[in-house]
């Protein structure tokens, strides 16, 4: 099976067909790639917010969330019900729409009653990694001016000292007590006044690091959440010809970053289907969870896909992992060796890939495999109204399936802009209103579309995005280090890890681990780098900019 996809794969077109050679999906005039799938209706009411939009969304008697460690639920009515009774405090305490709200939570059930029971007032949401540093936390506090946050009940006084309210979350529901998070969402929400929230005002602002730069805040509307839900809703339950209720989601990923946000706490839940939510992945756990709650789907990251693959290939401790129908993995490239490896432990299940970015709330494209066609290295076919160009980078002149270029993605989800950045805006979006996305793509003959490589810098560590602007600002500031460049290399466990170039300053005998430590100890665990190699100096071009592409070559060479 796999043989057979790589086989068609080279089969590609080569040079530009002619014009009756084209498919239906792609238009030679415009250059402009359509989505297979039908169109999708959505709202065009302008007053309607994402929160009452998706509470309109009737389950009953379904369970919505499991907590994975003590297999305490929430009904659909009951998150429901949260999500009205927490509006209704929070309102009482004075949160109103415009205000801007931080999320450093972990992953809990509670996750989606706190998102949208802000989003039901018009505040707007803003998610953290909880693991930043509070350096990271004061400087996203700066920049977005974040009134209140909801945390752990660990990092309150981390937030306290920063002069913020905070509201502590419990980890899990045998944690809640009444008197405290409990009282907030269980109880009677009574009548509350509704403001006029637009589809086009702010509901989330969620941090990526865009296509190039530093670490930008994206402006997620109502209407581009609305449209997350409803194009996610039905790409996913095209996947298979029974109800999306019978499904099974395992949530490992994080709800703060855009793939958790629009499938666990968004998309999924407005389909019924059922999400069993594990605070951190560890694979014994993952493995028990999926045997124990019956569950049949599971999206990861490669990191995650290869040590599931790696626990199967060990016999998994006797677990069978038969409920599993479908792992789909996305965030960050995949290699191929991966794919096969997992496709030649579960031949059972199916695998794809999807391509999503934070400035698309996540909606771009999504695999579809048939009975004929597994194009297993594909992320997938566009998602209804979506439309797509590939265009030469240089040029910007469109270019035909088959034809490496640039993506570029146009739709209702794509972002309003990056928060209070006019100038980094207009060079993603253009006047058109097309996203250029940074990446070299082609599509096939079939629609699917093929990651080839990527202009942007950002390095993509187990799925998470880092800057390497972000950790250069960090790490200048060192006062041995004359200059400094960070970019990723490639990783088979963890996808890519930042390396760090680094030019000392004369006399000095700054060591790597004095380096690493100096960088941990101010950022996230994630976006420590995770080797420093000494130059020189740092390559440039004419205007400045710092030549990575150089520096992953002389990286490769010396490891």
């Amino acid at each position: 099976m796999f043989q057979q996809h790589h086989r068609c794969r080279r089969d590609s077109p080569a040079s530009e067909p002619r014009p009756e050679e084209y498919p239906r999906w792609y238009s030679p005039d415009t250059g402009i790639c359509r989505s297979r799938h039908p169109r999708v209706d959505l709202p065009d009411d302008p007053f309607v917010d994402v929160a009452t939009y998706f509470l309109t969304r009737v389950h009953e008697g379904k369970v919505a969330l499991v907590d994975e460690g003590s297999g305490e639920s929430l009904s659909y009515a009951e998150l429901h019900a949260g999500i009205r009774c927490l509006a209704s405090r929070l309102h009482g305490m004075g949160l109103s729409k415009g205000d801007i709200v931080l999320f450093l939570l972990p992953n809990s059930v509670y996750y989606p009653v706190v998102l949208f029971g802000c989003m039901y007032l018009g505040a707007v949401v803003t998610t953290m990694n909880p693991t930043s540093s509070v350096a990271e936390i004061k400087k996203r506090v700066g920049e977005c001016g974040a009134r209140i946050a909801f945390c752990s009940s660990d990092r309150s006084s981390d937030l306290t000292s920063l002069g913020i309210s905070t509201l502590a979350v419990p980890s899990s529901p045998v944690e809640v007590d009444r008197d405290g998070f409990g009282g907030m969402i269980f109880g009677d929400a009574g009548t509350l006044p509704r403001p006029r929230i637009c589809q086009d005002d702010m509901a989330a602002i969620v941090y990526s690091s865009g296509t190039t730069g530093t670490t930008k805040g994206v402006v997620l509307t109502h209407r581009n959440l609305i449209a997350m839900i409803e194009l996610f809703a039905r790409f996913e339950a095209s996947q298979y010809e029974y109800p999306a209720k019978e499904n099974v989601y395992l949530a490992a990923l994080p709800m703060f970053h855009i793939y958790g946000l629009a499938l666990f706490t968004t998309g999924l839940l407005s389909m019924g289907t059922t999400v069993v939510v594990m605070q951190r992945f560890e694979p014994n756990r993952a493995i028990k969870a999926i045997d124990r709650y019956k569950v049949t789907h599971f999206p990861v990251v490669p990191p995650i896909l290869l040590a599931l693959t790696r626990a199967k290939a060990k016999g998994s401790q006797g677990s069978s992992l038969k409920s599993l129908k479908q792992v789909s993995s996305g965030a960050a490239p995949i290699n191929n060796s991966c794919v096969k490896e997992f496709v030649k432990n579960f031949p059972h299940v199916d695998f794809i890939q999807g391509y999503g970015m934070t400035e698309s709330a996540a909606v771009a494209t999504r695999g579809f495999n048939t009975g004929s066609i597994r194009w297993y290295d594909s992320v997938g076919l566009l998602a209804p109204n979506m439309e797509a160009k590939v265009v030469n980078w240089r040029t910007q002149s469109f270019l035909p399936p088959g034809k490496n270029g640039e993506l570029l993605l146009r739709g209702p989800a794509i972002m309003k802009g990056y928060f209070n950045n006019v100038e980094a805006t207009r060079t993603a979006i253009d006047e058109d209103g097309w996203l250029h996305t940074g990446d070299i793509v082609h599509f096939n003959r079939d629609g699917y579309l093929f990651i080839v490589d990527r202009l942007k810098e950002i390095i993509k560590y187990k799925g998470f995005q880092i800057a390497p602007a972000d950790l250069e600002a960090v790490l200048i500031s060192h006062p041995e280090i004359e200059d400094v460049a960070v970019t990723g290399i490639q990783d088979n466990e963890c996808g890519e890890i930042p390396v760090a170039f680094v030019v000392r300053k004369s006399g000095s005998l700054l060591c790597e681990a004095a380096i690493i430590n100096y960088l941990s100890n101010q950022v996230a665990p994630y976006k420590k780098v995770r080797k420093v190699m000494f130059t020189g100096s740092i390559p440039r071009s004419a205007a400045g900019k710092i030549l990575r592409r150089e520096l992953k070559v002389h990286a490769v060479s010396r490891l």
